[in-house]
């Protein structure tokens, strides 16, 4: 019964009430007006109950319906997503287990617990679902995990929001995979051919396949967790890939390269995420098939090969015999400078005006007549200044004729291009200061052996010995620019020991700090476990004095009035060198040494000129220009690497890369081979062979007046006579490179009848170098300039040591 029914039914009975109540009213009383009268009563009372009773009603409110949300609780609880219901203002009102145990019950969406870019996300999905009924959120994050989440709006008045949220598959995805890679999947991919492996973005193996180890290792249990991917491979001259294991001998192989991340979902860079390695025999069952029916017929196999070529790296378009461009693919797009433009209409709006009428030639060229191949220079529009090689090639077989054009990214090859360059105009330029320095040197040996030969005859006090001191000083300062010069040609010599660069860095703080002063702020960390180097610690200890002035004078030159200097070590190891992806350091592993200021920085026009002998961006008298490149030559001569990094207005940071040396059995660290004494008196015989005549004048004016009887030579063929024609001698002093016969040829053809005579060489060049090119044992170095004092001290050591290993018990093998 309705409500209105059992409305009708309560009045009715009500009515009925009052009429039988009137009659028994009649009855009693007999009197017709006192039942008027009681009638009259009761239809005023009724009308005021009636009156009373809607206002009743009128002032109680309507009860609310509340909902049975446990229902609900119940209907949404799955263990595959997190939901949720949220109100208007933001309340959660309802949500299930799954939400609870990822975000709690305290956060309502979309203020989860998410990084800040995914609250963004949130934030934003939730204004389009309450704008437009739906909205999703990919790529959510916390520490926790990675979620994607769907909203929409719903209830009778669209009053709350209903949110889904999924757990990422890519997140953990390479996790998922690596009990199928070596499992069942595992197996069916070796039974199709194929090798897989999952590695992670350092290059070491994470899980591979039994089909993978059997080819790499030939045990299909091999464990290669751990273990460098590259390490089973091998590239030949041509470029193609085959097993390590095989060798040259072993068939080539196709590698498939697919990064496990998810761009869609905001995954980061695919080669930061570990990556699916296929390897297939190449040609082996993909699409080896001949394709069949003649020309094509319609663009069905044109829509598959713009398929194919749009996903390869190589740079490859397509244009008809009108010289319109079908098809272009991202990585020709991206070699012509014009990366997320579309295709132009005609390839020769890519080139510039000059070339337009040659290409259109060229395509119309090869379109017609047989199927053939070539290259065109152009120059584009985006690198006018640099000519590149379009190649291009009639295509059968695809309905019409078409023209395949391809052309290579050379961005990476130009910026090679430029750093060969650069390397081969610093050689050049180390050869001519080596040359330069050298020469140089012997005519500083002249002035210095001079002078300390007048300084003999000179006491303090006279009127000369002042001059002649201002003169040696100041061929003392212009020998030390020859010095450095070598160093930067890499000619100078060094005396290399096994150290730790935080070793050399603590012997060398005393005196930084006082450099650097105190207003400027001056740091120094050092990494743990750092390898090794072998180096000269003198050498080294002016690199780093050299780059922290540097850094003072650039943090001065700001006019702040003070800065930050950073010196720290670190340690590279190779997985850092490949992602670092440089092109010149060899993969392996280094100490590096940077210093970091905060200074004005360099600007991008001198950044390239900073190392070159005597440029500098310093006022005139504050800087020669030498204190870089003598760092670049002393880390080049140590086999280590130096980069320089700066921002204009915000500093430079110069790292120094040295590879690690491992100590080899037996040897002992730091070891350095005492001198001789020098203390000797019994004088001798010396054949002194020089080409110059100042610094042969000056030795044997030195050496007669230290006692020794001196046979001069002009060359090397001078010498070599003297010694055939029976002169005796105790020693030969000779300079390296000379005219004729030089000093190693001399010495080799005297040897052959007097091996055990002792030899002295005298060069401006390094000793390590020469000791590598004139590979003659049981010789010592003499480096020029010298002073009278060191060659007469350096003669008297060889004598003594000479005599001393010829006395009876001394082990002498004569």
């Amino acid at each position: 019964m309705t409500a209105a029914a059992l409305l009708r039914r309560d009045w009715l009975i009500v009515a009925g009430a009052a009429v039988l109540s009137i009659a028994i009213v009649a009855l009693a009383s007999g009197s017709p007006l006192v039942s008027a009268a009681f009638a009259g009563s009761l239809l005023v009372f009724g009308a005021l109950a009636r009156t009373i009773w809607r206002g009743k009603i009128a002032e109680t409110p309507a009860l609310e319906v509340v909902p049975d949300w446990s229902v609900t609780v119940a209907a949404i609880d799955r263990p595959d997503a997190a939901v949720a219901v949220a109100d208007r203002a933001g309340r959660l009102v309802c949500a299930n287990a799954r939400f609870e145990e990822w975000f709690g019950l305290a956060n309502a969406p979309p203020r989860l617990p998410v990084e800040p870019d995914s609250l963004d996300r949130l934030a934003r999905a939730a204004r389009a679902g309450w704008r437009d009924g739906a909205g999703h959120a990919p790529g959510l994050s916390s520490p926790t995990g990675r979620w994607r989440a769907e909203v929409t709006r719903a209830g009778r008045g669209e009053d709350y929001l209903v949110w889904h949220i999924h757990e990422d598959g890519f997140a953990d995805l390479a996790s998922q995979l690596v009990p199928h890679i070596t499992g069942k999947l595992g197996e069916v991919l070796s039974l199709a051919g194929f090798a897989a492996a999952l590695v992670d973005p350092d290059g070491h193996v994470r899980a591979a396949s039994s089909g993978f180890a059997q080819r790499a290792t030939g045990e299909p249990a091999g464990l290669l967790t751990g273990e460098e991917f590259v390490r089973f491979l091998h590239q030949d001259e041509r470029d193609r890939i085959t097993w390590a294991r095989d060798g040259e001998a072993g068939g080539a192989l196709t590698l498939y390269y697919l990064p496990l991340a998810d761009p869609a979902a905001g995954e980061p860079d695919p080669d930061a995420t570990p990556a699916l390695m296929l390897l297939a025999d190449a040609g082996a069952g993909i699409g080896g098939g001949a394709a069949s029916g003649g020309d094509g017929g319609s663009g069905g196999g044109g829509l598959h090969l713009e398929a194919l070529i749009g996903q390869l790296p190589l740079g490859l378009a397509m244009a008809d015999r009108d010289g319109r461009l079908l098809f272009a693919n991202p990585a020709f797009m991206r070699a012509a400078g014009r990366e997320g433009e579309p295709a132009p209409i005609y390839p020769t709006d890519l080139v510039v005006q000059e070339d337009k009428g040659p290409l259109s030639d060229a395509i119309r060229r090869y379109a017609q007549g047989p199927a053939t191949r070539g290259d065109i220079a152009v120059r584009l529009k985006a690198e006018a200044e640099e000519p590149v090689s379009l190649s291009l090639a009639g295509v059968r077989g695809l309905g019409e004729a078409v023209v395949l054009l391809g052309l290579t990214d050379t961005t990476e090859q130009q910026r090679l291009k430029r750093q060969i360059a650069q390397a081969t105009k610093m050689q050049a330029v180390g050869q001519l200061a080596g040359g330069v320095a050298h020469d140089f040197n012997n005519v500083l040996t002249a002035i210095l052996g001079t002078c300390d030969l007048m300084l003999l005859r000179h006491t303090p006090g006279d009127s000369d010995y002042d001059d002649i001191q201002q003169i040696r000083a100041n061929s003392n300062r212009a020998a030390s620019l020859t010095r450095q010069l070598l160093a930067f040609s890499r000619q100078q010599t060094l005396r290399p020991e096994v150290l730790q660069l935080p070793d050399v860095v603590s012997d060398a703080m005393h005196l930084l700090r006082r450099l650097i002063g105190e207003k400027i702020e001056f740091v120094v960390t050092h990494d743990r476990d750092l390898g090794a180097v072998r180096a000269d610690p003198t050498q080294l200890g002016q690199v780093i004095m050299n780059l922290v002035v540097n850094a003072r004078d650039a943090i001065q030159s700001k006019g702040a009035g003070g800065g930050r200097i950073t010196l720290a070590t670190r340690r590279i190891t190779a997985a850092d060198v490949r992602r670092m992806g440089s092109a010149i350091m060899p993969q392996t592993d280094y100490t590096a040494l940077i210093v970091r200021d905060s200074g004005t920085g360099i600007a991008p026009d001198n950044l390239g000129k900073i190392f070159e002998p005597f440029f500098t961006t310093k006022e005139q008298g504050k800087g020669t220009g030498l204190g870089l490149s003598t760092v670049y030559g002393i880390v080049k001569q140590s086999n280590g690497f130096i980069f320089a990094d700066s921002e204009q207005g915000r500093g430079t940071a110069f790292s120094v890369y040295l590879p690690v040396y491992h100590v080899q059995p037996g040897e002992l660290p730091g070891a350095r081979a005492a001198d001789a004494d020098s203390s000797w008196a019994g004088g001798g015989r010396v054949l002194l062979v020089e080409d110059e005549d100042m610094v042969r004048a000056v030795a044997e004016r030195a050496l007669t007046r230290a006692g020794y009887t001196v046979t001069p030579a002009a060359d090397g063929d001078e010498g070599l006579a003297l010694v055939e024609d029976g002169g005796q001698f105790d020693l030969i002093v000779s300079d390296v490179v000379m005219p004729g016969m030089d000093g190693p040829a001399m010495v080799r053809a005297i040897r052959e009848n007097s091996p055990a005579i002792p030899v002295l060489f005298m060069s401006g060049y390094a000793e390590e170098q020469l000791r590598k090119e004139i590979g003659i044992a049981g010789v010592e170095f003499l480096a020029k300039p010298f002073s009278v004092q060191q060659i007469g001290d350096k003669v008297g050591a060889m004598l003594a040591a000479e005599r001393g290993a010829g006395q009876p018990g001394s082990g002498s093998a004569e």
